[in-house]
């Protein structure tokens, strides 16, 4: 089981309320408060703020209000992470604020103020970077608040700024005695034309925060325990119709035959649609419009596509030989460090070994779902939807209808999952193009099937590595040639294009900084086989780290040496990799050794974030079946803004990652995914969840990323443990009963 379920916790914070329905002119123009604006989306540093509904054209990152409320916008999605809380506590501890007077309300798209400077300036929230990017900004934020409210008061009061001090939720001026609160501030404050200037020198020591490095209740879960949070699924408009749609197995396929006449025949269903995406089925009722749906039975035709002929059971074989001799495919270099191949040539002995991962599906418990409404004229929409990436959702909704973004209006939504997958506008495309059809407000809603059928997956690896050992059986060389398709020619085809062909999803973990190896070499064989992909939790560190860390289990073993020695030797010389290895060694006991058991051992670093992992496992050798029944893990962030909510995230994305390495793996034929439902894909369950223990490192570095580093050492970590149990090794993902019983016979 997992430990630590925080039950007080979850009681502490029914008390909270909170009100995440702010639309953007409502906030702008809310009566007697006091708006601050400061843009961040190109690191530009502080533009002027209004006060009130001056103007309506500024996106503000604070209001404080009459009532001394305090609403500070959201400029990430909240999908379970605790986002919401813990941005607005960064403004609200450099704002000196009344914790149980502020709320959130949902930013617009609007990446000049709002986006975020780890992520292109760009409102998305995508590869742990949210606390990252927004941390300094946030606070100077909230600091330039905090000085409006000081000089207001001061020149009311006729003293000098500096006799004045805050307390939360107010000003004080010890020497009178007098208080006063920032609601009675904002009653006769004005916000000078020329905003002051903070330095991030005058933001508070670490050693003055209330709110951060401390857990304050979570934003989001009292609305989410009574039922009034609201989901891209919840949303109703008036006057709208339900679409369901046959998908196209494959991008680009057509109906070869198709007959209507079953789905008219429904009551409720209004209109068949045949549309670039597959054939919609209108309606209005959402019954109406799946039964209508499901009577259709179209043939597709796949002639010419190129992922009609990808079938995941013959791609090991196909990967192979391009890792072995890449025959003409591009070839890119990720990581380069002194000169691998002559090393490599050099070297007294030379250890290969070749590693796979399948395809995965995100497997998000709320299915794409979008409800849209566009204009008469067909060039403005609203839409209502849950998404990871506001900014580039506007911009592919504008386009789908041949607009400016500008015309778009998001209302964003909670997130019943995201781990990537509502990084994509598919399912907003689809609705705009059908609103505009239906000349109504149309409500798309994915089946778990559909979400299948159309599933945007991890793409599936080959890995060969290469290390070479001198005369000492030292690792002077290393060499990790990556095969997989591209995820950013995909995803962000400007960004892969601008880095010259290096794909930061798919090759992010093929990097070795930390370890001490003198020659180093990471590469990639793109393939080509039109296989629909996008960012999965963990990115590229989550295959990547599973070959190399099992590589380096195998040389350490090959070594005859201990592999928590073999990586604190190849650590030497960096302190943050050793600390967390060692913490996590002395968390699992890593020395004593178990009856029927094993350990392994996996260190990864992924944004500036550095994770080890430990877990033990059984194995039923008649069956075939891992068991984890422990699972340690330790990492250092940098500045933990709230501890406990970072264990949670950890706790999380551990699970996630070992039920990917133990259970999860879409099959492709003619290039379309076979798997319908949990029954066939399956997930980890909660009787099979281990036990986990979470060491936080707390230091005076930035924070850093937490929502994907618990999951790269997952996967290796089993797979370590089980050589270390049984003598034998585990290459390919997922490690199934089957494989594990081949591994045996072997």
């Amino acid at each position: 089981m997992v430990t630590k379920i925080r039950a007080t916790k979850i009681r502490a914070t029914q008390t909270r309320k909170t009100d995440l329905t702010v639309g953007r002119r409502g906030f702008l123009a809310g009566a007697g408060g006091l708006t601050v604006a400061i843009a961040i989306g190109g690191g530009t540093g502080l533009v002027n703020a209004q006060s009130g509904a001056a103007d309506a054209k500024l996106n503000a990152w604070v209001t404080i209000g009459a009532d001394d409320s305090i609403t500070v916008m959201a400029p990430a999605a909240e999908m379970g992470q605790g986002i919401l809380t813990t941005l607005a506590l960064v403004i609200a501890e450099e704002l000196d604020a009344d914790w149980s007077k502020v709320k959130t309300g949902w930013a617009p798209p609007n990446h000049a103020i709002y986006g975020n400077p780890r992520a292109g300036g760009f409102m998305v929230t995508v590869a742990s970077v949210a606390v990252a990017g927004y941390f300094t900004p946030l606070r100077l934020a909230g600091a330039q608040a905090r000085r409006i409210l000081l000089d207001a008061v001061a020149e009311e009061w006729k003293v000098a700024r500096g006799e004045l001090t805050t307390e939360p939720g107010r000003v004080v001026h010890a020497a009178s005695s007098r208080r006063i609160t920032y609601g009675d501030i904002v009653k006769f404050a004005k916000v000078p034309a020329e905003p002051p200037k903070i330095e991030e020198a005058e933001l508070k020591p670490a050693s003055a925060f209330r709110f951060i490095g401390r857990d304050m209740p979570r934003m989001d879960v009292p609305a989410k325990v009574d039922g009034r949070a609201r989901y891209g699924i919840d949303v109703k408009v008036p006057g709208m119709v339900y679409a369901a749609v046959r998908l196209a197995p494959l991008t680009g396929a057509k109906p070869a035959t198709l007959d209507e006449a079953p789905a008219r025949s429904v009551a409720g269903v209004t209109r068949v649609l045949t549309m670039p995406f597959g054939v919609a089925v209108l309606a209005e009722t959402i019954e109406a419009a799946f039964d209508g749906r499901d009577r259709l039975r179209p043939t597709w035709n796949t002639d010419g596509l190129a992922g009609a002929s990808f079938d995941s059971a013959a791609a090991p074989a196909r990967y192979a030989a391009a890792a072995r001799e890449p025959g003409g495919k591009p070839l890119v270099a990720w990581f380069e460090k002194g000169d691998a191949a002559k090393a490599m040539a050099e070297a007294a002995r030379r250890m290969t070994a070749e590693y796979v991962t399948e395809h995965t599906y995100h497997a998000q418990m709320e299915p794409m779902n979008c409800t849209a409404q566009v204009s008469a004229d067909g060039k403005s929409a609203e839409v209502w939807v849950g998404t990871q990436s506001p900014t580039p959702l506007v911009v592919a909704a504008s386009r789908a209808l041949g607009t400016e973004p500008r015309n778009i209006r998001l209302h964003q939504h909670y997130l019943g999952g995201g781990f990537g997958r509502r990084h994509l506008p598919d399912a907003v495309v689809q609705t705009v193009l059908l609103a505009k059809e239906a000349g109504r407000p149309v409500k798309l809603v994915w089946t778990r099937e559909d979400d299948f059928v159309h599933a945007q997956m991890r793409p599936f690896t080959y890995h060969r590595i290469e290390a070479g050992l001198d005369a000492k059986n030292d690792v002077i060389a290393w060499h990790h040639r990556l095969v997989a398709e591209s995820v950013d020619a995909l995803v962000t085809p400007a960004r892969l294009e601008a880095s010259k062909g290096k794909d930061l999803i798919l090759q992010r973990g093929q990097e070795q900084p930390f370890y001490g190896i003198p020659h180093m070499l990471a590469d990639w064989v793109r393939e080509n086989h039109g296989t629909r992909l996008c960012p999965w939790r963990g990115i590229g560190a989550g295959y990547n780290k599973f070959a190399s860390e099992c590589f380096l289990d195998e040389i350490a073993h090959a070594k005859g040496i201990d592999p928590l020695d073999f990586r604190l030797a190849l650590t030497e010389g960096q302190p943050r990799a050793q600390a967390v290895i060692r913490a996590v060694a002395e968390l699992a006991d890593w020395r004593r050794k178990r009856d029927g058991r094993g350990l392994g051992l996996a260190f990864t670093d992924y944004h500036g974030t550095f994770s080890a992992g430990i877990s033990e496992v059984s194995v039923d050798r008649n069956t075939g079946l891992i068991r984890v029944h422990n699972y340690w893990l330790a990492i250092d962030a940098g500045l933990p803004v709230q501890p406990q909510n970072i264990e949670a995230q950890l706790e999380s994305a551990a699970i996630f990652g070992i039920g990917a390495a133990l259970k999860e793996q879409a099959t492709l034929k003619a290039g379309a995914v076979q798997e319908t439902n949990y029954h066939d894909y399956p997930l980890i369950r909660m009787s099979e969840v281990p036990d986990i223990r979470v060491r936080v490192l707390a230091t005076a570095n930035a924070p850093t990323g937490i929502g994907e580093v618990g999951l790269p050492p997952a996967a290796p970590s089993i797979g370590n443990a089980v050589f270390a149990l049984t003598g034998k090794r585990l290459r390919h993902l997922p490690m199934t009963p089957e494989r594990v019983l081949a591994a045996m016979r072997a």
